[in-house]
């Protein structure tokens, strides 16, 4: 595994990890929110029983990727781009865990040529999303940052200032409880071990300098994102369980019925963290898909 940083053109620095041979199928992972450029072992590992060779970049603002205010989702695309050249890779697919979600979708509708296919790990949908209420099913803590996040970014800001410290120390045996709020039991059962780890590793990044990176991910997912989701070509799967307390289950029914391309993966007994035990399946499933459709 190789960590570095590569320029964009407006003169920002994006941090990214790459693992796995570079003559191999290119898996651009998007983690979630907040989060970073950190090896999670659950990707990592089927995906190099796969063969593939994984990327994944830190979005703006979080670990040492330059902070981009006002960014919105179809932003993203651009910095995947100067990535991806600068790794010499032409296609590739990606898969979106939750915040990670929309960005992965972007890169389906806006590089269609390019982006082979998408799966969605419990990706939230779009906040104007129509037939659902957005935040119906989410734990407190969650409607109150995404108030806040639609009141704009100076209260979004007051709000999430005070965990900045919070999060630069989490750790592997600490991260269960402190998103006890947010997790369903079956998500409490799973951050164990080397999950927990990767997950702490991944907030630790996230936060070290502040909360540019999570305050400007959830202002661009209350924003229009930038794209339509009827213009998508390409295969979309969509992985959703139904004890996802952080992106309730209706989010994932509503994306896998207006995305024209979807393919539901709908789980009774699965939360928002559980879920990635199935990613073995979803690496599969995702390399197996058809370009064509």
């Amino acid at each position: 595994m190789h960590y570095s940083t590569v320029p964009t053109a407006d003169g920002r620095i994006l941090e990214y990890f790459e693992s796995g041979p570079s003559d191999s199928p290119a898996l651009l992972f998007q983690h979630g929110t907040p989060g970073a450029a950190v090896e999670f072992a659950a990707v990592t590992e089927p995906a190099n029983a796969l063969g593939l060779r994984t990327i994944c970049y830190s979005r703006p603002g979080y670990g040492q990727s330059s902070e981009q205010p006002g960014r919105r989702v179809a932003d993203a695309v651009t910095d995947i781009v100067a990535l991806l050249n600068h790794l010499e890779v032409q296609e590739f697919r990606t898969l979106g865990w939750s915040g990670g979600g929309p960005h992965a979708l972007a890169c389906a509708a806006l590089l269609p040529g390019r982006c082979q296919a998408a799966a969605l790990l419990a990706g939230v949908a779009p906040y104007d999303a129509h037939g659902i209420e957005f935040t119906d099913g989410m734990t407190a803590d969650n409607v109150t940052e995404f108030a806040a996040a639609a009141a704009g970014e100076t209260e979004l800001s007051v709000l999430l200032n005070p965990l900045v410290r919070h999060f630069q120390q989490v750790t592997g045996d600490s991260v269960a409880a402190s998103l006890a709020e947010l997790a369903s039991p079956v998500d409490q059962r799973a951050m164990t071990g080397q999950l927990a780890d990767d997950l702490a590793a991944s907030f630790r990044q996230a936060m070290a300098v502040g909360i540019a990176g999570w305050r400007d991910d959830d202002l661009a997912f209350v924003q229009d994102w930038g794209f339509d989701l009827k213009t998508i070509s390409v295969p979309i799967a969509v992985w959703q369980g139904r004890q996802d307390r952080m992106v309730p289950f209706a989010h994932g029914q509503w994306l896998a019925a207006e995305i024209p391309t979807a393919q539901p993966h709908l789980f009774a007994d699965e939360g928002h963290i559980s879920l990635i035990g199935q990613l073995s399946e979803v690496l599969a499933d995702l390399f197996e898909a058809s370009p064509a459709g």
